[in-house]
């Protein structure tokens, strides 16, 4: 146990809400703001994509004993279900017994915050916060950004308030501090595939479904009621774009021709593409995440990713692993806890970054290119053969919690070894064999 301090939570999301149970575990007062309405009283819908929870976030919530009660709430989906226009290929993620977990965002959320309270935080909806003084920690409230503000003081603050942070706004305004944002020429939009009459799922309910096209695709994830949160990923605009969808017969005409399977399965296509929002994607990226031993950022706050690798919520909640390594061994010592947790976080950061990025031309056009996946196989037939000298890329990402600037630098090794293989004469039939084996085996050992 620390001695105890006052400290306010900016943000009731996955990270803010799991930051705050780990603060109050170490003997804190801990108060939660967040600008909108309490979720477990609204409606929530029409923007998500489903999580997909991995070893990292497995990791955070069971150091505080809370996983199962999130395994409740989620389905393992142990393998891609890849729909081309004329065929289903099924590719699994990893070795025997090892899945991803699909949840939905809005009811993990709910149950965070559920724990959250639980564990005895205080959470304060309806409240904006405008500002931050950043030497003494103080918040300040209003209903406005220009009319009268509530002052708030504490010992510490921390802004787990997202990529677009209150927090993080105040501390761009100091010398030094680096920042950046870019955002993706594309969007998305969130569909919805209904349960069948009897409860069951339309779709393998273990598979993350894929259709790729290249310049745009459409995944959906299983949910508990028997339904799938679908999300569709296209250009804001140009020839096959959101701009170009105008009126239902579009849609239908465009879902007709590229995604001809998923037509019977999504009953209110046209009417949810029309209604629901389009969002964007951004990848932020800052330096400092802290100022002196009083405020840190957290989570999207200071690293947002595109969603391509399922990693932004693992790797927030992964921000909260590091932080409590850095509690337990430097105690009370919050300015060394701080420097050291953002010194730590921030090449990891930028490389599941640049990971998220390269996993959408993975996902929208690889998967259904005939020669990424002859590569898959052979990979997965050599670490197969050989676990303690090639685990896969996506499987150091997904199912371990090594360092995330780790598995890019062994990736890009890997990489280079698999593009030399498959230009090798008739690959296509000597992949499964000794000869391809010892070869791999030779560059590995360059």
């Amino acid at each position: 146990m620390q001695t105890s301090l006052k400290i306010a939570v900016v943000g009731s999301g996955l990270v803010g809400s799991l930051l705050a149970i780990y603060l109050k575990k170490a003997g804190h007062t801990v108060h939660v703001y967040d600008r909108s309405p309490d979720i477990r009283k609204i409606n929530f819908s029409g923007r998500s994509i489903n999580l997909a929870m991995s070893n990292r976030g497995w990791k955070a919530l069971d150091a505080v004993n809370i996983g199962d009660s999130v395994r409740e709430i989620a389905i393992p989906m142990d393998k891609r279900a890849i729909h081309l226009v004329d065929k289903l290929n099924f590719q699994n993620y990893g070795q025997e017994g090892e899945s991803i977990y699909s949840i939905s965002r809005g009811t993990l959320n709910r149950k965070m915050i559920d724990l959250a309270e639980e564990a005895g935080a205080e959470f304060l909806f309806d409240q904006k916060i405008w500002d931050v003084t950043l030497s003494d920690a103080t918040l300040h409230i209003g209903e406005t950004e220009r009319g009268e503000w509530e002052e708030k003081k504490y010992d510490m603050v921390f802004g787990a308030d997202g990529a677009f942070s209150r927090i993080r706004h105040r501390m761009q305004r100091q010398s030094m501090f680096n920042y950046s944002q870019e955002f993706l020429n594309m969007g998305y939009k969130e569909l919805n595939i209904p349960a069948n009459a009897d409860g069951s799922h339309k779709l393998d309910k273990n598979s993350f479904h894929i259709w790729p096209r290249g310049e745009y695709m459409l995944i959906a994830l299983p949910n508990l009621d028997g339904s799938f949160t679908c999300t569709l990923f296209m250009p804001f605009e140009g020839e096959n774009s959101f701009d170009s969808l105008k009126d239902r017969k579009m849609v239908e005409d465009f879902f007709e021709k590229n995604f001809p399977d998923s037509i019977e399965i999504i009953p209110k296509l046209a009417e949810d593409f029309l209604k629901n929002p389009t969002s964007t994607l951004v990848t932020m990226k800052c330096f400092p995440w802290t100022y002196e031993d009083k405020i840190a950022l957290i989570g999207d706050a200071c690293h947002a990713i595109v969603p391509f690798y399922g990693q932004g919520m693992n790797a927030g909640f992964e921000d909260i692993t590091v932080l409590n390594e850095m509690i337990e061994k430097y105690g009370n010592d919050w300015k060394t806890i701080f420097s050291e947790y953002q010194i730590s976080r921030k090449p990891n950061a930028d490389a599941i970054a640049e990971l998220s990025y390269r996993n959408f031309m993975e996902m929208s056009t690889k998967t259904a290119d005939e020669k990424f996946l002859l590569q898959k196989k052979i990979e997965k037939a050599f670490s197969d053969k050989h676990p303690d000298k090639w685990i896969p890329l996506y499987s150091r990402v997904t199912f371990s919690d090594r360092p995330y600037a780790e598995a890019l630098a062994i990736g890009d090794f890997q990489n280079g070894i698999m593009e030399e293989v498959l230009r090798m004469d008739n690959i296509e039939n000597i992949w499964n064999t000794p000869e391809i084996e010892n070869r791999i085996l030779e560059l590995l050992n360059k």
